[in-house]
């Protein structure tokens, strides 16, 4: 069996030869030989030194077929999709003719007329991968269109998240991020995980206003000089535009932070396993954050905005907690109630996450064979 895979997922050379494209999108496509025989990974291949976040494939059974590079948010990044839509339109075309099923990752620029063009003129069995989150209010243009497509058609469509209204077709689907190796050291981590003196903390992702970099920043400083005292550090992994910025006012702070940058899968891991809270306190519209579920397999303690579906999976003092509205000085109060937790809820909160099991892999796999074919 034999899947084509369409997505704008940004991917690069190295110095050596070797296209990697973004880790959690690699890393799937790697588990998916567990379903198909080969995969043909039709993407997008960009300029430049690629970021450590970006992974080589593991098998020469899936292949990279690059197709044009678009996206962005100017009238003229715009333009350049419709300009490139014809090439785009052949390479997909071709490759579909030899595939058994496809699998399209939406919402994406060009998935404007992809989606139409998929469901008019493709016979072939597949199905949608929406992403972003699918109860999103005043969603972009591009964004609303994809998803009323994909809410009139037949193929199955896997979202974030369970809705009131949703078609039959759409199927809550988790994101994989974790292997059964992933699960099994995190089993053990959390069963040897305990309350330092000092607690630390840790953020993942684009370090950006609206994920919460700035609140978080913020939040901490508002903290008195006894309350500061009871924190080791606070870790920011990811980088962004304003990187900058947030380095300058967290230098003010009276609060350690550290500013990683972007690390592989494997040192993001090492940072949970040695941080007690995890923090997305995140305005920004998400589906359901991988980085959750990772955190807390490693016995992070969510601390979480009410956004789209993450409090279908974090329940307020029972696994996490739910910073509900996303405010400096709501943050701040969360903050003094962690910091003073006692060792016995902190076990409590920490053994009680069960729901990472159906973000593994193999969970996901199994959902792929059983209720989609």
């Amino acid at each position: 069996m034999k899947l084509a895979i369409i997505s704008h997922t940004e991917h690069y050379l190295t110095e050596d030869g070797v296209i990697v494209g973004w880790g959690p999108t690699v890393n799937e496509i790697n588990h998916l030989l567990e379903v198909y025989d080969e995969i043909t990974h039709l993407a997008m291949l960009y300029k430049g030194d690629p970021p450590q976040s970006a992974h080589p494939y593991k098998s020469d059974k899936i292949t990279f077929v690059p197709i044009p590079a678009v996206g962005g948010k100017s009238f003229l990044s715009k333009l350049n999709i419709i300009w490139n839509a014809p090439q785009t339109l052949m390479l997909i075309s071709k490759h579909l003719k030899t595939a058994n099923n496809f699998q399209f990752r939406a919402p994406t620029g060009i998935g404007v007329y992809l989606i139409p063009y998929l469901i008019l003129f493709s016979k072939k069995k597949g199905w949608f991968k929406y992403a972003g989150n699918w109860n999103q209010k005043n969603a972009p243009i591009g964004y609303g269109l994809q998803r009323w497509f994909l809410k009139h058609q037949k193929r199955t469509v896997t979202i974030n998240g369970s809705w009131e209204g949703q078609p039959k077709h759409c199927l809550t689907f988790e994101n994989p991020c974790l292997t059964a190796q992933d699960l099994s050291e995190g089993e053990f981590v959390v069963s040897n995980k305990r309350l330092n003196l000092k607690l630390s903390f840790c953020f993942v992702g684009r370090l950006e206003r609206e994920k919460g970099v700035e609140r978080i920043i913020k939040a901490f400083s508002a903290l008195t000089i006894e309350e500061k005292e009871k924190i080791d550090q606070v870790y920011f992994v990811g980088d962004g535009n304003e990187a900058d910025y947030f380095k300058d006012i967290a230098a003010q702070s009276g609060i350690r932070f550290n500013f990683k940058g972007y690390l592989s899968r494997n040192s993001v891991f090492d940072i949970y396993k040695r941080s007690h809270f995890f923090l997305l306190p995140s305005l920004a519209s998400e589906g359901f954050p991988k980085v959750i579920a990772e955190a807390m397999n490693f016995g992070c303690v969510p601390i979480v905005s009410n956004v789209s579906a993450i409090t279908q999976y974090v329940t307020d003092g029972i696994n996490g907690y739910v910073v509900d509205p996303v405010t400096i000085e709501n943050l701040s109060n969360h903050l003094r109630l962690v910091i003073s937790i006692k060792k016995e809820a902190y076990r409590e909160l920490i053994s009680s996450n069960n729901m990472v099991q159906k973000f593994s892999y193999g969970y996901y796999n199994h959902r792929i064979k059983n209720d989609i074919f």
